[in-house]
């Protein structure tokens, strides 16, 4: 038995659900942050007191610090954070509303922001912890029609990458997953659709893909243990196939546009 103790977002479905199980069946425990702490009746009985579910909004900064309170007292201490909590808001930038904008940003940038936030202190002061946000192909790699789920996720690559060297003379550790497309629920009913308008009505029909192979959620739980596990985890990694031949060829391309231009940009400097 480990005995580490982990805190999971979004744990009641997805990647979440996997790693949740995936950490109880080894003989460790979880504290499993969803909206619907039910979700976990049936892990309950078989984890017993392994599992605290816990009905935790993620965008509400006091209610995240109560949470992770309430965590630490009940386990003595948090080991692994996993930030994994998001959805996807589809639609063009123009068609995106105020509010799905703002709302996009409270559950995958704030959320993670605040749940960081608030598990540190206590990571801090035991000098240990890995701290792991899931973020995204996405973010860093953008398609049209995901804007601001782009946005979103390359705001949790930026911030993420500073912590990183923030943190790690106290003993943390801090990795990104990036994952690729798997059979989660994430464009499924937990999506979100912006209203279409019918000027990028062409634009979305020349767009339009086969649908790609998607990856089994349940194939990750081997690699999230290997990861806690590693005395040296990665900043960043990928999960599934396709995004490391897809991101040379993209970063290959920014590179070769930034020499094109480079006369540009140092006149720019000034003498």
């Amino acid at each position: 038995m480990s005995g580490k103790t982990w805190l999971i977002t979004g744990a009641s479905a997805g990647f979440g659900r996997e790693w949740t199980e995936a950490a109880l069946e080894r003989g460790d425990r979880v504290a499993a942050f969803s909206r619907s702490a039910d979700a976990f009746d049936g892990l309950a009985e078989t984890h017993g007191e392994a599992i605290l579910p816990l009905r935790v909004d993620i965008t509400d900064r006091a209610e995240v610090l109560d949470a992770v309170r309430r965590v630490t007292e009940h386990f003595g201490g948090i080991d692994i954070v996993i930030n994994n909590a998001d959805y996807g808001l589809f639609g063009m930038v123009e068609e995106v509303t105020e509010l799905q904008a703002r709302d996009q940003l409270e559950v995958n940038l704030f959320g993670s922001l605040w749940v960081t936030q608030a598990v540190l202190p206590y990571l801090r002061g035991r000098g240990s912890g890995h701290l792991i946000q899931v973020s995204s192909i996405a973010g860093v790699y953008s398609l049209p029609g995901l804007g601001l789920y782009h946005a979103s996720k390359f705001a949790v690559e930026g911030f993420t990458a500073s912590l990183a060297a923030e943190v790690e003379d106290f003993g943390v550790k801090v990795t990104l997953i990036e994952p690729a497309g798997y059979a989660t629920d994430w464009a499924g009913s937990s999506a979100v659709q912006a209203e279409r308008s019918s000027v990028y009505d062409d634009f979305r029909a020349a767009m339009t893909r086969p649908a790609a192979k998607r990856g089994e959620p349940g194939a990750t739980r081997a690699a999230i243990l290997q990861i806690v596990d590693a005395d040296e985890p990665p900043l960043r990694i990928f999960f599934g196939q396709g995004p490391l031949p897809l991101i040379k060829k993209e970063y290959a391309a920014r590179i070769e546009e930034w020499e094109r231009w480079d006369e540009v940009s140092q006149a720019a400097f000034g003498g």
